[in-house]
């Protein structure tokens, strides 16, 4: 079965390079980002790891924790990671888990539809779409889900604006428009009447009756 949006994120013990995790245990009160890859030592996601990398200042300053799932096996994990981290240049400290037996793509539905793997000469194509984001709140539920084929290399930019728009609607009745950066303009639910929205936000900037924009500030 799918793991849609609002679904409480499949709970799961498996090992990884920085031991033994307990999903939701290790998820504590952040939020998550599950990033997942068909195999190691691949070129596109290799650059996504340096990326994911890079940005452990972004991640910690989101109260943000980023997990890696790949379906090699630990000890491949280690040796990948100083690859990770001479292309990229940092050091690549977030757990990378161990998913041989796939019961993390199997729970997350990460594999494709006719996917099947020998028990020799597996490629990476095998598991090809075992290349998806979930963002995770901290209360366990899916907020975001992403797809994407084996040519196509993540654009963490736009991960990181999309975890800012969740984190800066959650629970608030706003909603990012298209190509929202932090520090535009919100927009405000229409469960809120122009009173009530003027009331918590201040000065609205109303496009159309339907489309009302405040300032607000980012989370």
């Amino acid at each position: 079965m799918a793991v849609r949006i609002n679904d409480t994120a499949p709970d799961f013990t498996a090992d990884s390079t920085a031991g033994t995790i307990r999903f939701h245990e290790w998820l504590g009160d952040s939020y998550g980002i599950i990033f997942s890859h068909p195999r190691d030592f691949t070129p596109v996601c290799t650059t996504e790891f340096a990326a994911v990398a890079q940005l452990a200042a972004e991640w910690t300053a989101r109260n943000t924790k980023v997990i890696g799932v790949s379906v090699d096996g630990k000890a491949d994990h280690e040796k990948w990671k100083r690859d990770i981290e001479a292309f990229g240049g940092a050091p690549a400290d977030f757990p990378i888990i161990d998913d041989s037996d796939l019961t993390v793509a199997k729970a997350y539905d990460m594999l494709p539809a006719d996917y099947y793997l020998p028990t020799e000469g597996r490629t990476p194509a095998h598991s090809a779409t075992v290349r998806t984001v979930y963002i995770i709140g901290p209360d366990k539920k899916v907020r975001l889900t992403m797809t994407y084929p084996m040519s196509v290399g993540r654009n963490f930019a736009e991960i990181l604006r999309a975890l800012d728009a969740v984190r800066a609607t959650d629970g608030v009745p706003l909603a990012a428009p298209a190509n929202w950066v932090p520090g535009q303009d919100m927009i405000v639910a229409l469960s809120l009447n122009n009173e009530q929205a003027q009331e918590r936000f201040g000065a609205l900037d109303i496009k159309l009756p339907y489309l009302r924009f405040a300032k607000v500030g980012v989370k």
